[in-house]
């Protein structure tokens, strides 16, 4: 993990970029130019949602990149309340439309939600048949979310996103993914902004010459994660992208690691029901 450029293999071959962009509540001519300020750094990977309302922009700065489409690996999501089989065939043409991209490389189900996610699942299945979509995933899926899909399907997803931070490593969960091969990737890496007074992590932080949210990202790839740290600000874009020239040793991961305590703040999936 030595370059902006590194990716990791899906369990189905596909190489997804182990460092992205997140664009959570970020619209208009703002997250265009944070879309384009981080394609011009380096970045390869984008994540938004439909529920973002910014999957416009966004195709539209990736499209005014002049990079090639097989370099980039766009992220987008399927909402609570387009779910279902018909209903997310409806609603992935609409994103598609939206990104003005004809393939997506990713395409999550954003939240478990109710058992509806067994229909969207199906959905997803045949979008990947068709080749419409690279490789499909879930987000916020817990243990026996996962336990569920599986015995209705025998397609694995590739991705599991979920809320992951040095205060909600989810390890169980982790482990888990690990053992299927569903690679995890972690929303809200940097735990908006509420790690940076933690004394751990401005010693670590100090000794390497770089910032606590620098540490935070090392942290999460060290641990084959895939970071997607959402900003809008151009310096702040650079600066999490300049996290490849230094190394965490094991100490340090595991007491970073040690700073867990089961802490969430997004919505827990066992309770967001729709």
């Amino acid at each position: 993990m030595k370059h902006i450029a590194d990716v990791t293999i899906l369990n189905n071959g596909i190489a997804m970029p182990r460092f992205g962009l997140g664009t959570y509540k970020a619209e208009g001519e703002e997250v265009a130019s944070a879309v384009a300020t981080a394609l011009e750094l380096g970045y390869r990977s984008i994540d938004t949602a439909a529920v973002y309302g910014n999957e416009e922009e966004v195709g539209r700065s990736i499209a005014a990149s002049g990079i090639k489409r097989d370099s980039l690996f766009v992220t987008t999501k399927v909402w609570n309340s387009d779910q279902g089989y018909d209903e997310t065939l409806r609603a992935f043409e609409t994103s598609s439309k939206k990104l003005g991209l004809d393939v997506i490389d990713l395409y999550l189900i954003h939240w478990p939600g109710t058992d509806k996610y067994k229909a969207t699942w199906r959905a997803l299945e045949r979008l990947y048949a068709e080749g419409r979509v690279r490789a499909i995933g879930v987000s916020n899926f817990q243990i026996h979310h996962l336990e569920e899909l599986r015995k209705d399907s025998e397609t694995v997803p590739a991705v599991n996103q979920v809320e992951l931070h040095p205060r909600f490593i989810q390890k169980e969960l982790h482990d888990y993914c690990a053992s299927r091969q569903i690679q995890i990737e972690a929303w809200a890496p940097l735990m908006k902004g509420r790690l940076q007074d933690n004394e751990l992590l401005q010693g670590i932080a100090g000794k390497h010459g770089k910032t606590v949210s620098q540490v935070i990202l090392r942290w999460g790839l060290q641990n084959g994660i895939v970071i997607i740290p959402k900003s809008v600000t151009a310096s702040r874009i650079k600066e999490n992208s300049e996290i490849f020239d230094f190394e965490l040793s094991a100490e340090e991961l595991a007491a970073i690691s040690g700073l867990d305590a089961s802490e969430r703040i997004g919505s827990d999936p066992d309770k967001l029901l729709f």
